[in-house]
């Protein structure tokens, strides 16, 4: 991904500088990584599953899953560091260290109990088997989807460009592209309630401590559709003066 900011108009590779808090970060994740490879058994201890938390009394996962990833699929953990990076650099530069790292485990772990619960609701709706019960989660992806929020909402204008698909677009459409995205390429294995309970948790802590510029509300939402709208209209009578003016000079040229 490219960032463009609201300064100096060009274009950029990732943050300027990566604050200390980001590289322990980083680090830390690289380290457990490590461990899990040397440590098979590492992974089905403090990864999250749902029956060993609710009722074997193994309440440390909702916090120690975040640490750990796949060990089968290496882009898992490159991707979440990579974004980590790419966003989270620049929003802990603007709040600091310390609400940041509070911002990332509020996320991370809400994101645990999100994990831990739904599949509990999902068997009692008849929609889940009871063995999903016995399944573990890993990653940071729901302490990085919080990020990814707090960043989208705290410069909603900024230009974010995939590299692929090549795809240009405002910060605050960020959320529900990847959602989208996750949705039709992740496939089975990627933890959508993880998601999900990152950026429920993420918004509910955003919304209540204000430390976003611009919140997502209902108000904004439609105020972005109407705009986004005027815009379509827009380009609409542009684009007819144009091919007006095409065929007033097709007509002189013949």
């Amino acid at each position: 991904m490219h960032g463009r900011g609201n300064q100096g108009g060009g274009l950029g590779f990732g943050p300027p500088f990566t604050p200390p808090i980001v590289k322990k970060l980083l680090i830390a994740n690289g380290i457990v990584f490590v461990t899990q490879l040397a440590v098979p058994s590492f992974t089905d201890l403090f990864g999250v599953t749902p029956l060993l938390f609710w009722q074997q009394g193994f309440l440390w996962q909702p916090f120690t899953y975040m640490w750990l990833h796949s060990t089968h699929f290496i882009g898992h953990i490159l991707m979440n560091l990579f974004v980590l990076w790419m966003f989270g650099a620049q929003l802990a530069m603007a709040w600091g260290p310390k609400r940041f790292i509070r911002y990332y485990l509020i996320c991370g772990i809400g994101a645990g109990f999100f994990i831990a619960t739904m599949p509990y609701v999902s068997v009692a709706l008849g929609i889940s088997s009871p063995m999903s019960l016995r399944i573990p989660t890993v990653g940071a992806s729901g302490a990085i989807y919080g990020v990814l929020l707090a960043y989208s909402l705290t410069w909603p204008d900024r230009t974010i460009m995939l590299i692929f698909p090549p795809v240009a677009f405002r910060a605050i459409w960020l959320i529900p592209l990847l959602f989208f995205m996750t949705f039709l390429f992740g496939g089975g294995n990627v933890s959508h309630v993880g998601h999900l309970g990152g950026v429920v948790v993420g918004w509910l802590y955003l919304r209540r401590s204000g430390d976003a510029h611009s919140l997502l509300s209902f108000e904004q939402i439609k105020y972005r559709w109407r705009r986004y709208r005027m815009r379509r209209r827009l380009r609409s009578i542009q684009y007819e003066e144009w091919e007006k003016r095409r065929r007033e000079n097709d007509h002189r040229y013949h």
